[in-house]
């Protein structure tokens, strides 16, 4: 033994490394979390009611400020004396955009869209019509939080196959008796 291992003392050696956790056997499907809700959607606990309320006042008052910062800028139009066809194709536009997005928004609550899906295409339309997506998310917090009937709907489906799963899996398939033959 070295002078320096003698001279340490029992709390000063190295700690024995730890063994690592066996990985846990799954309990079931895990739900997939909701932004600003997290996973509360399942049990409509640990303040589920306070974050609906909250995240729909959020978005009624964003698209509050939203529509005074358009009203803003298209009174900068006005002074700016760009002509009525500018003016009301920008208030067209937005007014387009917006439903799209709301349209699109909502549908995106009930069901899933394939990655390749025009939904790419349309990210540029939805960020000008933000508006329409902020009314969307505003409307659908007092029915539920936004998507929670699509992941109820799929993490149902999950736990029930995996249960299904779980059952027909009963005993050691190695220690069954062969059929007889008759």
């Amino acid at each position: 033994m070295s002078d320096d291992q003698r001279d340490q003392t029992p709390a000063e050696a190295a700690p024995a490394p730890a063994e690592p956790a066996a990985p846990a056997q799954p309990a079931g499907p895990e739900p997939e979390p909701i932004r600003f809700f997290g996973t509360t959607w399942v049990n409509h606990d640990g303040g589920y009611g306070a974050r609906r309320v909250g995240a729909a006042a959020v978005a009624l008052v964003l698209a509050v400020i939203s529509a005074f910062l358009l009203r803003f800028s298209y009174e900068g139009l006005e002074i700016g004396n760009v002509g009525p066809f500018l003016s009301i194709s920008v208030v067209i536009l937005f007014a387009i955009a917006s439903s799209i997005a709301f349209v699109k928004t909502w549908e995106s609550f009930s069901r899933r869209q394939p990655p390749s899906s025009d939904e790419t295409a349309l990210k540029g339309l939805k960020a000008i019509g933000f508006i329409g997506s902020l009314i969307a998310y505003f409307l659908r917090c007092f029915v539920e939080a936004p998507g929670e009937k699509l992941r109820r709907t799929e993490y149902e489906r999950a736990a029930a196959e995996f249960t299904r799963r779980r059952s027909s899996r009963t005993g050691n398939p190695a220690a069954r008796r062969p059929k007889r033959k008759k």
